[in-house]
């Protein structure tokens, strides 16, 4: 694979980039310094990889990650370059969950003159934290996300918010809150429930708070693939998203959102919903470019669209 994969890249000028994102690192002059715990690149024009970057704390998800998330995802939601994104975590570990530490003033020493005012100003702390995974979700540019070792608590969350789930054979899965004394409230008992579909194993594991392994999480459905190592991992993640952003983006964006709106509504609202975004989606130029390439027997990469 690595081989045939690794050659088109050198024809294009495009291995040494290609690479760098695949161990993680950042080429030069493609970071974006402004964020504290991500570590945003581009492998390629039209893919964004954002990487969770705390190594040294087990890249665990303090006050600066929660606000950094919404920010990136905002800007990469916006940016008419990007097509698609991958998401994973730098060092050992995909990430250990939120920093309790950092994190339990604000929870635990909620501010408020009385138990209204208190609760009023837990639920606005808890909606913007629940706003961190929606983000991700509402991002029309879909994202792959590539798990390697462990993925904590808050890790599932993010995950469940994802559109492609991805993973290593040493990775695990643990939705941990109620061994911290809490119920998740920030995705994990809304998203998961419809991502693997038994409702039984839900519960399992968000009761006990139990691990769950790569083949299981495979066999369940809350990964697609599993990988050998993380290395591997990327370089399928990277050509996934190149594979989704060399077809129209008018057609890919437009099939996420629908796909997210029918899971959240029935049958008939879906079809009508589907029926007046293609109204106007239908009279977009990549139809007759995607068209006339499938009657000339040509790969969609040599198709250029518009920017979106």
């Amino acid at each position: 694979m690595a081989f045939v994969f690794k050659s088109a890249f050198r024809k294009q000028g495009l291995f040494v980039p290609f690479l760098n994102a695949v161990r993680g690192m950042s080429s030069s002059g493609e970071s974006t310094p402004a964020f504290t715990t991500l570590s945003i690149s581009q492998p390629l024009d039209t893919i964004t990889h954002v990487e969770i970057s705390r190594p040294e704390k087990r890249n665990a998800m303090n006050k600066a990650f929660w606000l950094e998330i919404v920010d990136c995802f905002n800007q990469i939601a916006e940016d008419p370059e990007c097509r698609a994104v991958v998401f994973s975590g730098a060092g050992k570990l995909f990430t250990s969950g939120i920093d309790l530490m950092g994190m339990a003033g604000g929870i635990l020493q909620p501010v408020g003159d009385d138990t209204a005012r208190i609760s009023w100003n837990l639920r606005r702390t808890i909606s913007k934290y629940q706003e961190t995974f929606s983000v991700i979700e509402k991002c029309p540019k879909p994202v792959i996300v590539a798990v390697h070792g462990a993925c904590i608590g808050g890790g599932v969350d993010l995950i469940t918010a994802c559109d492609i789930r991805l993973c290593t054979q040493d990775a695990w899965f643990q939705v941990k809150e109620v061994d911290i004394g809490l119920a998740a409230d920030v995705g994990t008992l809304q998203r998961l429930p419809r991502v693997i579909g038994s409702r039984s194993l839900v519960n399992e594991l968000a009761l006990t708070a139990r691990k769950m392994y790569a083949d299981e999480a495979k066999s369940c459905g809350l990964v697609s693939r599993v990988f050998p190592d993380k290395e591997t991992m990327m370089a399928g993640a990277l050509e996934m998203a190149q594979e989704i952003a060399s077809k129209s983006p008018v057609a890919v964006q437009g099939t996420k959102v629908n796909l997210i709106y029918s899971r959240d509504h029935s049958v008939p609202d879906s079809l009508n919903y589907m029926n007046t975004w293609n109204m106007s989606m239908l009279q977009t130029q990549d139809l007759m470019k995607s068209a006339q390439a499938a009657m000339e027997k040509k790969n969609l990469k040599e198709v250029i669209f518009s920017k979106l």
